[in-house]
């Protein structure tokens, strides 16, 4: 039995060790099996309609997914696209002079203070001279051909991306079930029962994490969308879509969602004088702390002590330590795969005291 958890440990760490390295290819694995997850059940059903006395083939069944997944993101473009175009309106009409002009009335008065008290020791307007040759010299220190040429290939690695995902997609749904049946393969016959178990549990989870995070996703979309709207904010529906999207993000995603509400709204609108844009503002946090309060005592609780399972400091701390490890996406994947070995190890924990096979091999 001692032998079979050192082997279990190795496994696990030469596993880690080849998802950091490979760190794009595991990336790419894990975004297909949660896209997978999610385009399953309408190809699954597609799959099962009958033309013409036969089943739609299966390759045909994902494609079809394939349209909907894009004539969807299609549609959150389309609903982005009056946003950037009203905004790109704005900055072509600004007048720079007067941005200027302006610009320079808080830094004066910021400069007088830090005269008065002695913090700086510089002739009256020459800090505002020092930010603007800083400034200037910031633009023209730019490599315009380095610039894009890392736009191209970011573009190039995001296109790479998406088609790799795509790909390792349609064969993770052509072939259903394949890559559960090839893994548990190489499990000994001791130890298959046991190991079925682990990965029904670990799907079941996950699969009511995934139903979870997306109920939280339209609850939010309909709370914020219909707030915003009641409180008479431009692109009501934008702002709740991009709002639900980012609570996606733990902690972080809340505080994004409220921010963009707000430079929207103030960046829309027609507002006469401070008093406006502050009503403004109190009406947005308004809606947003309508919606934290549903999420953080109805949604969160539902979401993750129930469908992970977990206790919520265990969440707290996997969540930060997914931050450290790989940034925003590792915030997001943190419970997922923290739910993966931690149902791994207490199954095979739960086997070492109960299973016969473990009390014959002791």
């Amino acid at each position: 039995m001692q032998r079979f958890f050192i082997y279990l440990i190795i496994f696990i760490a030469v596993f880690l060790l080849f998802g950091w390295y490979f760190s794009n290819i595991t990336l790419y694995l894990i975004l297909s099996l949660i896209l997978a997850a999610l385009l399953r059940p309408l190809t699954n059903r597609l799959n099962d309609f009958h033309v013409m006395g036969q089943h739609i083939p299966r390759w045909t069944a994902i494609l079809v997914s394939y349209i909907a997944i894009i004539l969807f993101l299609v549609s959150i473009g389309l609903l982005f696209f009056p946003l950037i175009n009203n905004q790109i309106s704005i900055l072509s009409s600004l007048d720079y002079e007067e941005l200027y002009e302006q610009a320079k009335i808080p830094i004066s008065r910021l400069e007088d203070w830090l005269i008065n008290y002695q913090l700086i020791d510089s002739p009256r307007g020459e800090l505002f001279d020092q930010i603007q040759k800083t400034l200037l010299e910031t633009i023209a220190g730019i490599d315009v051909g380095k610039f894009i040429s890392s736009i191209i290939n970011t573009a190039s690695s995001l296109f790479i991306g998406l088609l790799a995902v795509a790909f390792i997609t349609f064969f993770l749904l052509l072939e259903n079930g394949l890559f559960r049946r090839n893994v548990l393969n190489l499990i000994p016959n001791p130890y298959f029962e046991l190991s079925v178990a682990t990965f029904t549990k670990v799907e079941k989870l996950l699969s009511n994490y995934l139903t979870g995070l997306f109920i939280q996703v339209i609850v939010i979309f309909s709370i914020a969308s219909l707030g915003l709207t009641f409180a008479g904010v431009e692109y009501a529906l934008t702002i709740a879509l991009f709002a639900s999207v980012a609570n996606l993000i733990p902690y972080a995603g809340p505080i994004l969602g409220a921010s963009f509400g707000i430079v929207v709204g103030i960046s829309t609108g027609d507002y006469a004088g401070s008093t406006e844009i502050n009503y403004l503002i109190f009406r947005i946090l308004s809606v947003f702390a309508v919606v934290q309060i549903t999420d953080n005592i109805l949604l969160q609780p539902l979401i993750f002590s129930k469908s992970v399972k977990a206790h919520p400091l265990e969440i707290f701390v996997v969540i930060f330590a997914g931050a450290k490890i790989a940034g925003v996406l590792g915030m997001i994947f943190a419970i997922p795969v923290y739910t993966i070995f931690r149902v791994s190890i207490m199954e095979f924990y739960q086997g070492y005291r109960s299973y016969q096979i473990f009390k014959i091999k002791s």
